[in-house]
């Protein structure tokens, strides 16, 4: 027998080459394919997600939301010059903001605003949203107990919280307060005195702030104090010990300045007394010495009685020398004029004579004034020295003092100031728009609960197309034979539509299965170097897969193009081909494998289809027994001598060891898979059985192929038009 092992030479149909091509698919035609397919499942779980989500909508209690909105301002105006303690929010500072978003979710908050509204001991409140534990409050001796009265504290805090929600506006300072409650009107108050706690709170922060930093001064100034007056006492009892008296000296406008010491001023004031005494000095020894030249003095010339007398006697010269004029010196009168004349002279001498002692005694007397004024000078001056040597620890004193003095009326300063900015200060938190009861719930919202529930059951729906898809193992479409079973496709028939049967389609040279086939044929004619193999076998994992269909459609395509073809029934277990020749299976295959030699005599004619045919014959306790003879090898080469092609109609491969015997006499296999019907796993355990009995397997046939449930839109709607029209009619 002719038994050809050269490579087939499949050139497109390759394994490689239609990987390729199905990984060129997009990915959004993938998922397109997925969505398609399992469209059932995924309308299921939409319709499911809808009518879940319209039912738990209409469950739902209705909730009203109210909504208060208030303003945060960076800076709080002021009515003083005066800052306060905590530090003012720059412009850009966005922790400040977030801050108090912070404050308006605190828990002690939403206490405070529970307290306000009395919602502790409000049992309609605890009913509205009923939680999961609500401490009841009993009373012991007339009180509740504080902590029952805390844990319901907590307890309608967190409720508050829960049902709290915060939302700034965006590029804005305004910030809107929103609760919801099944409640409108109490959704109304609780937003209303959310905004109101808030500001107070912001105030009362404030206010403490201040007061711990009034607080903080406060013991900083007693402290402060006691230094100041410690450095005092040391300050005097040092001055007391070393004799150091200073005064304070004042400024023009009255404020105390440094202290000057008293040996400072005295020696300021006697030098300054030197110094005059000692102008007074010099100038009395000039009107001294002025006195001494003939009386000529200033002082003598300022004279009143000086100048009398010098009068009178001018007078009583000018009066003797008119009488010179008629008389002698010796005249009477004359002489008595001479005698006043010389008597002037003689007082205006005495009276030179005390100007000039008055002159000395004022020299020597500032002579001596100066004497001890210097004197007194030079023993201020060791005094002073003296002084300013001692002065040095208590300069360092007093420097001690005047800081203790400084940092103490600093502190003092600002302790009135915050005092009086903690006083004066204006708010920065407004309220905007008061929250109203809302008229209307807000919650469900039926069509938004519709449209997530849609959005559920189409990620549910997806997810599980997802699933099922990776769990199915069905081959789907001919992309997928090549990728998952690592053999090239020979083709792709489709499914028999309608009552119709195979045979009736074959029949029907224009039908959709006749050209699958003639494909077939064709892809046939590469995997060989003499084209269509001259012995082949039809085989599948398990029955009805379409394989007799597809050994029938073999050995008709190749007997129209002109070849001579035997179609051989291997299935003795469960033969088939019979039934389409429309005859019994009395003698056939079983025969000659028992030792018959006739071969004329086991087939038969099916003349519709031009196709000689052998059955089965009668079936025999066991067939594995007559195909591990060599009567089957015998029998394709007998039949090889007078037939061009002879196809082997062989039993499925799964459970049985028939396929892979008459595989093993063949030139190579034919396998037939049924789409949408079988596993990959099992198609591969099948072709491992083919490959461990050497068995060489051309290719696959993808049977039963459903165009409408392809991944990528295979069809077979080109074909000639008049001959679907008289299938159609017929």
């Amino acid at each position: 027998m002719n038994l050809v092992t050269s490579p087939p030479r499949v050139g497109a149909l390759s394994p490689a080459g239609t990987a390729l091509v199905a990984d060129r698919v997009p990915l959004v035609r993938q998922y397109l394919r997925i969505a398609v397919r399992w469209r059932y499942v995924i309308l299921g779980s939409v319709v499911a997600s809808l009518l879940l989500g319209l039912v738990v909508t209409l469950l739902m209690t209705p909730r009203y939301t109210a909504v208060a909105t208030v303003e945060i301002a960076r800076e709080s105006s002021k009515v003083t010059g005066i800052e306060g303690v905590e530090r003012d929010a720059s412009t850009f500072d966005q922790e400040f903001y977030q801050t108090q978003y912070g404050l308006l979710r605190s828990r002690a908050l939403a206490e405070r605003v529970a307290n306000k509204l009395r919602l502790v001991d409000d049992e309609h409140f605890y009913a509205l949203f009923k939680p999961k534990a609500s401490p009841a409050l009993e009373l012991v001796n007339g009180r509740y107990p504080a902590a029952q009265r805390a844990a319901r504290q907590r307890l309608a805090g967190e409720i508050l919280l829960k049902n709290l929600s915060i939302e700034p506006m965006r590029f804005s300072r305004l910030v809107d307060i929103n609760f919801s409650s099944p409640d409108p009107a109490l959704s109304a108050r609780v937003a209303n005195a959310w905004a109101e706690n808030f500001i107070q709170t912001n105030l009362e922060r404030k206010v403490q702030a201040t007061s711990y930093g009034r607080n903080l001064l406060e013991r900083q100034l007693v402290m402060q104090k006691d230094k100041l007056d410690q450095s005092q006492r040391q300050l005097v009892g040092y001055a007391t010990r070393e004799q150091i008296i200073n005064l304070p000296s004042q400024s023009g406008d009255g404020k105390t300045t440094v202290e000057r010491s008293i040996v400072v001023d005295d020696l300021a004031a006697l030098n300054a007394a030197l110094a005059q005494a000692t102008a007074d000095r010099i100038q009395a020894s000039a009107r001294y010495e002025q006195a001494g030249r003939a009386g000529a003095s200033t002082e003598a010339l300022r004279n009143v009685a000086i100048n009398a007398l010098r009068q009178r006697r001018a007078e009583l010269a000018a009066d003797y020398q008119r009488l010179m004029v008629q008389f002698e010196p010796g005249y009477p009168a004359a002489r008595a004029l001479q005698s006043q004349i010389d008597q002037l002279d003689r007082s205006i001498a005495r009276e030179e004579g005390r100007v000039t002692g008055s002159q000395l005694a004022d020299y020597r007397e500032a002579q001596e004034r100066e004497a001890a004024l210097k004197s007194k000078v030079d023993q201020l001056k060791a005094r002073y020295l003296d002084n300013r040597r001692r002065s040095i620890q208590y300069n360092i004193y007093q420097q001690e003092v005047d800081t203790n003095r400084a940092l103490y009326d600093g502190l003092l300063q600002r302790f009135k100031e915050i005092g009086i900015a903690g006083g004066v200060g204006i708010n920065n938190v407004s309220v905007v728009d008061s929250a109203d009861v809302p008229q209307k719930p807000s919650s469900p919202r039926l069509l938004l609960n519709l449209a997530l529930a849609l959005v559920v059951g189409l990620g549910v729906g997806a997810g599980l197309a997802a699933a099922l898809e990776q769990i199915d193992e069905a081959i789907a479409d001919p992309s997928e034979m090549e990728r998952r079973l690592g053999l090239p496709l020979l083709g792709s028939v489709p499914k028999v539509a309608g009552e119709a049967t195979p045979r009736e389609e074959l029949l029907n040279r224009k039908s959709d299965l006749v050209d699958a086939y003639l494909a077939v044929q064709t892809n046939l004619a590469f995997t060989t170097a003499h084209g269509v193999p001259r012995s082949i076998a039809v085989t599948s994992t398990r029955p009805a897969e379409g394989k007799s269909t597809t050994a029938l459609a073999l050995a008709t395509m190749l007997t129209r193009a002109g070849r001579s073809v035997i179609l051989v029934d291997g299935d003795m277990r469960s033969p088939s081909v019979h039934h389409l020749g429309g005859v019994g299976h009395e003698r056939g295959l079983s025969n000659f494998l028992a030792g018959e030699e006739a071969i004329e005599t086991l087939t038969f004619q099916m003349r519709d289809l031009g196709v000689t045919a052998m059955t089965a014959g009668p079936i025999p306790p066991n067939a594995a027994e007559l195909l591990t003879s060599n009567r089957l090898a015998l029998l394709v080469e007998r039949l090889l001598e007078r037939y061009d092609h002879v196809v082997i109609d062989s039993p499925p491969v799964m459970g049985l060891a028939d396929a892979p015997l008459i595989a093993s006499r063949v030139e190579g296999v034919v396998y037939a898979v049924e789409s949408h019907g079988i596993r990959a796993t099992l198609v591969k355990t099948a072709l491992a059985r083919l490959a461990s009995a050497n068995a060489r397997v051309f290719g696959t046939v993808l049977t039963k192929f459903d165009a409408r449930r392809a991944h990528h839109g295979y069809g077979y709607d080109y074909g000639y038009a008049y001959g679907r029209t008289d299938r159609a009619k017929a």
